[in-house]
């Protein structure tokens, strides 16, 4: 599932062209209101069995909510069961749109006690494997609870748990504050930070969850907990990295650094033939560059029969004097086809990667950790990666190294501390296209590749990952994980993630 055409950078937003999303063709659930209420209705629950929800319960859940439930055939329905990738059109059950604590906790309890339903938690809906949506089941649509609150005089940001990151990033920066989100304006903070927490800032602050005060967070039984390292320090250990196994937080405590608002950065093209050089270069700034700086690169076959080109994506947030010299390595690269890199506000940055209708292509994505970028995987890279009419198909990777490396693998259920990068690869097509014989070709693409990577990032998790997979993927936080699953959600009512099965 690709992230809108390059999301790590601005580069390529205008490379995806916009087209309307076609109408759903999946099957409805099937219900029908009467005038009392609503009539009883079919859903599956996690472990597929099919269970009958008396048209009563739903109605009083119904009444229970400060916000909404929203059934097939009403108002808003067909939005909040969208996600970003068109390639996932399913129709849940119900959805239920909290607007604070007290909605999730009755929301989670509903679900748990109607046999546990097939349960998909929604923030951004940016969720590449489609997990944030499901057929027959229910979703918690956290649309409606978005908020942020800022301590300037402590450092300290609070949000709530359907809030986007864009939002942080425009509250903090307006003080000269900053911590570690994404590179995409319209990303679930929830579902970023509690996989990890990528960004343009990782090197320099740590990764999201590095930056994690505290939590609450709503767990399978429908408890409201605190957890930090002193309340519930096993709980708040899992979140950090765990993706979502253990329940729905509803607000986030972060640190936040001083930070002017003016960096230097933005995008560099390249003719293909400089694609070698700058997976060299990317490999040397991620071993010796100075924690300030973010260096990103894609390499991408547009649609429609253009030259592939090769891109590099920077945001030095350094002493803006300094920026020429640490940017000298990129300029040894030669001139480029287009050069936006400049002096500008972090915040624009943030917002330069995201599209206008990101709804309207479908799109495929496979993904892993390298340690290194030896010859041999860009030999790989360049050898087989290909241009597919109308479609783009690009490489594409976010650095590691700086603060994220210095925090030990065990410290957080995110293990992966050592790595280089997140390499990527991904194939999008127009809607209602037939995609399969796209998808075959990035899994073949992706055969040389994967020999060269060690685990993988948990939000960029494959729908039919195995349990052996992800066993392998938190390593010996693993066991760990698993414990704490016995212990916070031992039914598995949290399953649509990087699913750490319980054990009891």
């Amino acid at each position: 599932m690709l992230r809108r055409a390059f999301v790590r950078s601005s580069l390529l937003a205008a490379v995806a062209p916009s087209l309307p999303v076609r109408p759903s063709s999946a099957t409805a659930p099937k219900v029908h209101r009467i005038a009392a209420g609503v009539q009883d209705l079919t859903a599956v629950t996690g472990d597929g069995r099919t269970v009958t929800i008396p048209g009563r319960a739903i109605a009083d859940l119904r009444s229970s909510l400060r916000g909404g439930v929203l059934l097939a055939g009403d108002d808003g329905y067909d939005q909040a069961r969208r996600i970003l990738n068109p390639s996932f059109d399913k129709r849940p059950a119900l959805v239920a749109q909290p607007t604070g604590p007290a909605d999730i906790r009755a929301a989670v309890n509903f679900a748990r006690d109607h046999g546990g339903l097939l349960l998909a938690v929604k923030c951004g809906g940016h969720s590449h494997s489609g997990q944030s949506t499901c057929d027959r089941g229910m979703i918690i649509d956290l649309s409606r609870f978005r908020d942020v609150w800022v301590d300037e005089a402590r450092r300290r940001i609070r949000l709530t748990g359907g809030t986007l990151l864009g939002q942080v990033d425009h509250e903090a920066l307006a003080l000269g504050l900053a911590t570690t989100m994404g590179t995409v304006s319209h990303t679930g903070a929830g579902g970023l930070i509690t996989g990890g927490g990528f960004g343009r800032l990782a090197r320099r602050f740590g990764m999201s969850i590095d930056n994690l005060l505290s939590v609450d967070v709503v767990t399978a039984d429908g408890m409201l907990r605190r957890a930090s390292e002193s309340d519930n320090p096993d709980l708040f250990w899992g979140i950090r990295g765990g993706g979502g196994n253990f329940g729905i937080v509803t607000s986030f405590e972060m640190q936040l650094h001083p930070m002017t608002r003016r960096i230097v950065g933005g995008g560099m093209v390249f003719p293909y033939s400089k694609a070698r050089d700058i997976l060299r270069l990317f490999e040397e700034i991620g071993r010796g560059g100075p924690d300030e700086l973010d260096f990103g690169f894609a390499l991408v076959h547009p649609p429609g029969g253009a030259q592939p080109i090769a891109a590099v994506a920077i945001c030095y947030s350094g002493p803006e004097a300094q920026a020429e010299r640490v940017l000298a390595p990129v300029r040894k690269l030669g001139t480029p086809l287009s050069d936006r890199v400049r002096a500008m506000d972090y915040v624009a940055l943030q917002r330069s990667g995201d599209v206008d209708d990101p709804r309207a292509r479908g799109s495929y994505l496979k993904s892993g950790f390298i340690n290194a970028m030896p010859d041999r995987l860009i030999d790989t890279v360049l050898a087989t990666l290909e241009g597919h009419p109308g479609r783009n198909t690009q490489v594409f990777a976010q650095l590691s190294g700086g603060a994220i490396a210095r925090v030990a693998p065990g410290a957080t259920a995110f293990s992966q501390r050592d790595v280089l990068c997140n390499l990527l690869a991904s194939i999008d097509w127009k809607q209602g296209d037939d995609p399969s014989a796209h998808v075959a070709w990035l899994r073949r693409f992706w055969e040389g590749v994967e020999p060269h990577t060690q685990g993988f990032y948990v939000n960029d998790i494959e729908l039919d990952a195995t349990a052996a997979a992800v066993r392998a993927n938190y390593r010996a936080n693993h066991d760990r994980l698993v414990a704490l699953k016995n212990k916070y959600d031992p039914g598995n009512l949290f399953r649509l993630n990087a699913n750490v099965k319980p054990s009891v």
